[in-house]
């Protein structure tokens, strides 16, 4: 079985995915007590309470007994907030959490194994992330590197979510480029959470599901949503209910559409944030129920099994699920990694689109 060591690792989403891939995951750590105790609890005690911008490479190795070149993967996802739109020149440069990405190259060069894997936000892979991507390229210029632009849907997810993906493979390994395999299937919201019952109304865990519990909302904004369609959104809600701030919102330019919306059964969920168990935050109203999905819709949206538990408290859970890497994206990209390392070549002719990383041309897509 092919070796690997993850940072970053948060509830376990990429470390799900990876295993399921092939790969015995030796090692994994992250800075958040809360994310590590929930996946010691589904995956087994490989995961340690760990700061990346303090820890070694060696100190890694060291913890699971492989040498230097001899692991096969080092995979994460550091931080994403601080490439959000809203952040701009010099306090996108300056956030600390995004040089946690250079933390990420730095370990990958002291342990130099013979493959990584980066993931991030879309718009990582954009003009904003251009600066790290070139630091990423010169730091490990011992890889030969492809960028991947990833939607959910691709990979059998009932959810538009974007990524952006970087698959490192050291030159000396040699091979065929890197392949995402992905599906022509659509996956509604209906096939993903439509068997599920209704959560408790008293706010309590369901019996027969984990995290199924529904979020409180005020009885004022119960009979707000009350009024959305399946598609709709606050421009839906009569005029002596809305918000001050809806009264004002020109609708023609949009006014934040998504707030208030509710699923459809048959469309797809936007990009599950941590912001998902509330309605207020953007298209997560149940498509029939007067109220937000839970943590285990959102978590089925994302691509977890229901014998996934996370576990803390509210915002503990949200953040571990919103943050996450959906298991599904992480195994195909682990099994074309795992291609590349043993010498094979993808089964199918299907495959997400790629780039091969020139760093004499433009980095942004």
């Amino acid at each position: 079985m092919l070796s690997s060591i993850e940072s970053f690792c948060g509830a376990g989403g990429m470390a799900l995915g990876i295993r399921e891939a092939g790969f015995d995951v030796k090692l994994a750590f992250d800075n958040d007590p809360a994310h590590t105790k929930t996946y010691n609890h589904n995956l087994g005690p490989h995961s340690h309470v760990m700061d990346a911008s303090k820890v070694g490479g060696a100190e890694l190795l060291a913890m699971t007994g492989i040498r230097r070149g001899e692991l096969d993967l080092f995979s994460g996802g550091p931080p994403c907030q601080g490439f959000s739109k809203q952040r701009r020149g010099a306090a996108l440069l300056q956030d600390p959490r995004n040089r946690l990405v250079l933390d990420f190259a730095r370990l990958t060069n002291e342990m130099y194994p013979k493959a990584f894997l980066f993931e991030n936000v879309a718009m990582f892979g954009q003009k904003r992330g251009a600066p790290f991507i070139k630091e990423i390229a010169e730091v490990l210029s011992d890889y030969s590197i492809t960028c991947f632009q990833v939607c959910g849907s691709d990979f059998g997810l009932a959810q538009t979510r974007g990524r952006f993906l970087i698959i490192g493979i050291r030159n000396d390994v040699g091979g065929p480029s890197p392949f995402l395999e992905t599906s022509d299937e659509y996956v509604s919201v209906r096939d993903v959470i439509g068997d599920l019952p209704p959560p408790p109304d008293d706010y309590s865990e369901h019996p027969d599901h984990y995290n199924h519990r529904k979020c409180r909302i005020t009885a004022l904004n119960e009979e707000r949503f009350s009024h959305v369609p399946p598609g709709g959104g606050w421009q839906d809600i009569p005029w002596d209910l809305r918000l001050p701030c809806h009264k004002v919102a020109d609708v023609k330019s949009g006014g934040w559409p998504d707030v208030y919306g509710r699923l459809t059964w048959e469309g797809q969920c936007p990009t599950i944030t941590v912001g998902f168990d509330s309605f207020t935050r953007g298209r997560y109203g149940h498509p029939t129920q007067h109220r937000a999905i839970t943590p285990r819709e959102a978590a089925r949206l994302q691509g977890f099994p229901d014998d996934f538990r996370f576990l803390g408290n509210r915002t503990d859970v949200r953040t571990q699920v919103g943050n996450a890497v959906p298991p599904p994206l992480a195994k195909a990209a682990g099994q074309a990694i795992a291609r590349v390392l043993k010498g094979e070549r993808a089964s199918t002719s299907r495959a997400c689109p790629s780039r091969q990383l020139d760093r004499q041309q433009e980095l942004a897509f």
